[in-house]
């Protein structure tokens, strides 16, 4: 690295030691302050006549860029402008979304993030993270050498293949893994300076990215099968070696390769995958927090999921866990859950059953005395009616599929139906939360995985608590990089679930919000950090020492966007 973050003990005080002078300082987004830098610097740094003659200070650059941000005309022109100002000056990119997380958090990850994953080849401006295509193979631990730092402590890698809910978008579902990593620094004040985000291209099966002349990717089919798989074991040897304490993060992969890669390594590195674990701690939090609201306990409660793909497992398996420990015995806990995938609702007496989904297929007698149309494919609707679940979850990527007709069905066997239309972007969750207020009377608890606004019915406000990964696995990062934690566990995902379900206040409640104001995630990120470092000892995964004064090490470990003295140290 070119720089390196050291105090100075005679006053205290952190600075930043470079090694290089005058325009190199300023094309490296890490240490650019552009305007911000003084006239002492400039003269140490040699820097004069490189940048106009006046200094600002941070906040007079906050308010020439927010007034260019708010100049662009579209989603995706502010995406593009937010990420060339994250290319050029690190600092103020995150110190601008911070202050204005409310309307930028969707900017820079869902729903717009979607569009430039889509975008990608077409507003591509300057590399950022590692590509590992297939083509380089036998070069991988050279090519993750090439990163900036030298030990960097998260990694978030894709390989493009189910990017949100818009599938595979080949090289373009880079942006997932670099806006993941934008919300550990945000939300958890994980330093940006040791993140890695990471594209695995192995192809693409996407006829669009191949037919573009400007696709910027491996333009050919995917490879699969045992080829794949060597392909990421390979990878996986080289973290292993060349980043040995790192915490890697695995995205957007096509459900079945994310359960098999997440089985496959969690046994020899520390490594958890959002989309299954994350989800699953999220959406626990807000059952748990609607629960508050419904007054019906966890061990009566009955899931019925729409969509029964990776994350529809993560959810459950996490629920089963937590029932458990509320004393009931795992096929017990197992019968609480139902799932409906594209063919119906899932049964065993299906000919063809994936292996994921045989954990919760139904046996033929639960089903036998249901008047539906067709026995061999029970609609949504007919599960409703059947299971009379206290919750339905959507994870489907199918927009519309909670029907009128559904949500009625819901609300004629429950007092309070819990609904949470899940999946992302904004277009393909399964109703909007106004449908389900209105078509439920107004007595639906609803939460979303993006964000929507508040809404009114009858006079009273429901504002729409969103199920963002976001309030869980940065603080998950930042509790298992503070106290270097050997694994990510089940019971840490469950202990970091009922952390964030601690944050939401009777305010919240009271507008039926299951999730706290995103104004507040750095201190729900603080708290699930905390419960994560409590549980990584308790389980023999960290050292017992970091407990003395967690609180305030987990807090000081937070970065936060400011500037540093620069000083020259060549």
């Amino acid at each position: 690295m070119t720089f390196s973050i050291k105090t100075d003990p005679s006053i205290r005080q952190e600075y930043m030691a470079v090694r290089q002078k005058g325009r190199s300082l300023l094309i490296n987004p890490f240490t650019n302050k552009g305007t911000a830098f003084t006239a002492g610097e400039r003269d140490e740094l040699d820097l004069w006549g490189l940048l106009p003659p006046a200094i600002c200070n941070i906040e007079q650059q906050l308010r020439r860029t927010y007034e260019n941000f708010q100049a662009k005309p579209t989603d995706l022109e502010r995406y593009i402008y937010l990420t060339s100002l994250h290319d050029r000056n690190e600092t103020l990119f995150f110190r601008l979304v911070l202050e204005h997380i409310d309307e930028m958090m969707p900017i820079v990850y869902t729903p717009v993030v979607g569009q430039a994953c889509r975008e990608f080849s077409h507003i591509y401006r300057r590399g950022r993270g590692i590509y590992v295509s297939y083509d380089q193979r036998d070069n991988i631990e050279t090519i993750l050498s090439n990163y900036h730092a030298a030990n960097p402590s998260v990694i978030v890698v894709t390989d493009g293949e189910r990017i949100l809910g818009l599938g595979d978008q080949g090289a373009g579902g880079m942006g997932i893994s670099i806006g993941k990593l934008c919300l550990y620094t945000l939300c958890a004040g994980v330093s940006p300076y040791n993140t890695l985000p990471i594209m695995l291209d192995v192809g693409t099966d996407n006829s669009d990215r191949l037919n573009d002349p400007l696709y910027l990717g491996l333009h050919q089919k995917r490879v699969r099968g045992e080829r794949y798989q060597s392909f990421v074991d390979h990878f996986v040897a080289a973290v292993g070696k060349v980043f040995p304490n790192v915490l890697l993060q695995w995205e957007d992969f096509l459900k079945e390769n994310a359960l098999i890669q997440l089985q496959r390594h969690r046994g020899s590195l520390c490594t958890f995958n959002d989309d299954i674990q994350g989800t699953a701690g999220v959406v626990l939090a807000g059952l748990l927090n609607a629960m508050k609201i419904t007054g019906v306990a966890l061990s009566d409660q009955r899931l019925l999921f729409a969509g029964a793909g990776a994350s529809a497992q993560g959810i459950a398996d996490l629920f089963v866990s937590a029932l458990v420990e509320k004393g009931l015995t795992t096929a017990e806990a197992r019968r609480r859950v139902w799932m409906v995938d594209s063919r119906g609702l899932v049964t065993r007496d299906r000919k063809t059953l994936e292996g994921f989904k045989q954990t919760y297929a139904r046996a033929e007698g639960e089903t036998s005395g249901l008047k539906c149309d067709d026995p061999t494919r029970i609609t949504l609707e007919e599960s409703v009616a059947l299971v009379r679940p206290t919750v339905l979850l959507g994870t489907s990527a199918a927009p519309g599929l909670f029907t009128s007709e559904v949500v009625e069905a819901m609300s004629r066997c429950n007092e309070r139906p819990i609904i949470f239309p899940l999946s992302n972007p904004t277009s393909r969750a399964e109703c909007t939360p106004e449908q389900a207020i209105a078509w439920s009377s107004g007595r639906a608890i609803v939460a979303t995985g993006s964000p929507f606004p508040p809404v009114k019915y009858n006079g009273h406000i429901h504002r729409i608590g969103q199920g963002n990964n976001a309030f869980l696995f940065p603080g998950l990062g930042l509790g298992v990089t503070v106290a270097r934690a050997r694994r990510v566990t089940n019971r840490m995902i469950l202990d970091a679930a009922k952390a964030l379900a601690g944050m939401v206040t009777d305010a919240d409640l009271e507008q039926t919000a299951v999730y706290p104001e995103l104004r507040r995630i750095r201190d729900c990120s603080h708290a699930v950090a905390c419960a994560v470092i409590r549980c990584a000892v308790d389980e023999g995964h960290a050292d017992a020492s970091i407990l003395d004064d967690l609180e305030e090490t987990v807090r000081l470990s937070m970065w936060f966007p400011d500037y540093l003295p620069v000083r020259f140290e060549g």
